[in-house]
């Protein structure tokens, strides 16, 4: 589906895609570096916070259809498994972007800002965490970076702790891309942007009836992809979150795969983190 009729396609299925009017960005992404040339067929995560089932569901969902595996940070943090995510990213994973909970749960920041929850979480994760890999997670690159024509961040190209949430948001971030498509998360809602001829559009999710929708790359736009939370999603919809990028097809196949959230909820409980981060998962909020 193309930017010009995506608004329609999405809404066929019930997912709403807003095309909100938005100022058109200072310096327009028309002339900037444009898709990838080369054809990489690209697993893009996000936000696994140490959820082992639901990234074990998502690496056999997708196993054999893509080449290259990108994640866009927040691998710890909320959930029981930050051990056997981590090892999995770290042997997978081509390019990996930090997030805060990264930073928070490896003791580089200071965890004043952190909610209660999350600040437990993040305690807990710190000592649990292995010292080999406490090393690997402290050495993740701060986003964006470019990879083969296309950025990958956290949160916003200019401050990897922003939240990009709507599309005025969109519309200021879209100003510091280096390139014509960027994958980010931070948000745990699977969807992200479309910069068409200075207006903002909002993709919405894949709906609840479906497993995957495709979003075909229009040259002529700009787009900022998030692929959703894998391991703690927030929009509604409580399975796995991820996107597969096709460079050749010039495609983002949105994607939700159902785990066995009872075993993840069960570890959370039995290390004695917080309940609300058990009982979030059934929900997808």
């Amino acid at each position: 589906m193309g930017a010009s009729d995506a608004r329609e396609n999405y809404a066929d299925h019930g997912c709403e895609l807003v095309c909100s009017a938005a100022s058109a960005p200072a310096r327009s992404p028309l002339g900037k570096k444009g898709i990838t040339p080369v054809v990489v067929r690209y697993l893009i995560l996000s936000d696994l916070h140490a959820n082992w089932e639901a990234l074990d569901a998502v690496a056999r969902e997708s196993s054999g259809k893509y080449d290259k595996a990108v994640c866009c940070g927040d691998l710890i943090g909320y959930a029981a498994d930050p051990n056997p995510v981590v090892q999995w990213v770290r042997d997978h994973c081509a390019t990996v972007v930090r997030g805060n909970h990264d930073r928070a749960c490896t003791g580089l920041d200071d965890l004043e800002w952190f909610n209660p929850v999350a600040r437990a979480a993040a305690l807990w994760t710190q000592k649990a965490l292995t010292p080999e890999l406490i090393d690997y997670t402290l050495g993740l690159a701060k986003g964006p970076l470019v990879l083969d024509g296309f950025e990958v961040a956290h949160g916003s190209p200019f401050d990897e702790d922003e939240y990009v949430l709507a599309a005025t948001e969109a519309g200021h971030a879209f100003e510091y891309l280096e390139c014509r498509l960027a994958f980010f998360g931070h948000t745990h809602v699977q969807g992200g942007f479309i910069w068409n001829q200075g207006r903002v559009e909002t993709i919405g999710r894949v709906p609840a009836k479906r497993a995957s929708e495709t979003l075909e790359i229009d040259p002529e736009c700009a787009y900022m992809i998030n692929p959703g939370s894998v391991g703690q999603p927030r929009d509604g919809d409580p399975r796995a979150a991820w996107v597969l990028y096709d460079s050749d097809a010039h495609s983002v196949a949105y994607h939700r795969t159902p785990y066995d959230i009872e075993s993840a909820q069960r570890k959370i409980r039995d290390a004695g983190l917080p309940a609300i981060l058990a009982d979030r998962l059934a929900v997808g909020r």
